[in-house]
């Protein structure tokens, strides 16, 4: 598209196959000629808001990039959608470097560069900021990491050294307590009693497993499916911290000894428009405890509101034009108009404040 920031993609072809292949937070696709050309591949980086969608060539949606068009009647278009424009394109067919082994696709290489090399310093942060780190965590984002260490049970803001040294030494003692277990066996622990490592690869492969139901942008509940598969990113009750890079981490009970100083933990608290009425405070005013009260009392109203706020002088001025002044027996009209000409006594003579 003529807004698109990515480079421009030198492939012409009349017929082509598109295939796909992720690692982490990549996807690289291929386009094959089905032909003599020469193929092409192109790296995507998603962002925060980028994906693909196939959709009619005639009503393109807004920030479509990228387009591959179908050789169809009517065509369609393969479209790189990315309203925010944190996405991003390059083309060939590296992975960028100095990303980790996949959290899904290679979860035992994943597991053993963290393990191996816990005395990097990228250990010495909390372990809600190492999570986030691509070089050993590639593919697990803000919302992946609020959720592992939910399940896990696990202070976000507790030293990642302390937490992985923990893992490698039980799974040292399993190890030796279990030397000839089975890979079905080993897979039947982790499901029953992960760890942390594990839960970087279940709990993605739980939203890929669901993957039609949560993300398609076709299913008008779409956001209401993944809301209700979360069970602690921006869910009601949890505590939120920003980390050091300005993210926000979501979390229940203790933050941890590593957590910022100087920030309070804020509480998520559900909209309810029953819980808001009930909190909203009750407006008494002067007037009303002097005046006796009505059988029936209609609620105030806004303007009313307002008026009965403002300073003394106004107030009176405000409360004849709102209501009509109720009717008096005969001695409470005098005593009320002995207290107006003493009032108007004290204005004449400039002891009546002005607002």
């Amino acid at each position: 598209s003529a807004v698109g920031r990515g480079p421009e993609v030198p492939f012409r072809s009349e017929a082509y196959r598109i295939s796909a292949t992720s690692r982490g937070k990549e996807l690289r696709l291929t386009l094959a000629p089905l032909g003599p050309s020469a193929s092409q591949d192109l790296v995507f980086r998603f962002g925060m808001s980028g994906s693909f969608r196939l959709c009619p060539a005639a009503a393109l949606p807004r920030h479509a990039h990228l387009r591959f068009l179908t050789h169809e009647s009517p065509p369609r278009a393969l479209c790189f959608i990315d309203a925010r424009r944190f996405g991003s394109w390059r083309l060939g067919d590296a992975w960028q470097p100095g990303r980790g082994p996949c959290v899904l696709s290679e979860y035992q290489a994943f597991r053993e560069n963290v393990l191996k090399n816990l005395d990097d310093k990228a250990f010495d942060k909390p372990i809600c900021e190492a999570l986030l780190n691509q070089k050993f965590f590639n593919g697990i984002g803000n919302y992946l990491r609020a959720e592992i260490l939910y399940r896990s049970k696990i202070p976000p803001f507790e030293k990642a050294r302390t937490v992985l040294e923990a893992l490698k030494d039980q799974e040292q003692a399993r190890r030796k307590k279990n030397p000839s277990l089975t890979l079905s066996k080993k897979l039947k622990l982790m499901r029953e009693n992960p760890d942390l490592l594990e839960l970087c690869h279940t709990v993605p492969m739980e939203v890929i497993a669901a993957e039609k139901k949560l993300f398609d942008p076709d299913h008008a509940d779409n956001y209401a499916a993944f809301k209700n598969w979360l069970q602690c990113y921006l869910v009601p009750g949890m505590s939120s911290l920003r980390d050091r890079n300005g993210r926000t981490i979501w979390f229940q009970g203790e933050p941890g000894p590593m957590a910022p100083k100087g920030q309070t933990p804020r509480k998520k608290r559900a909209q309810r428009k029953a819980d808001s009425e009930a909190l909203t405070p009750k407006v008494t005013t002067r007037a009303s405890k002097r005046r006796p009260k009505a059988a029936v009392k209609p609620p105030k109203s806004a303007e009313e509101e307002e008026v009965a706020d403002r300073p003394r002088k106004g107030r009176a001025r405000g409360r004849r034009k709102a209501t009509a002044a109720p009717a008096l027996s005969e001695p409470e009209a005098l005593v009320k108009a002995k207290r107006s000409r003493r009032t108007s006594a004290r204005r004449g003579r400039g002891e009546a404040g002005s607002s």
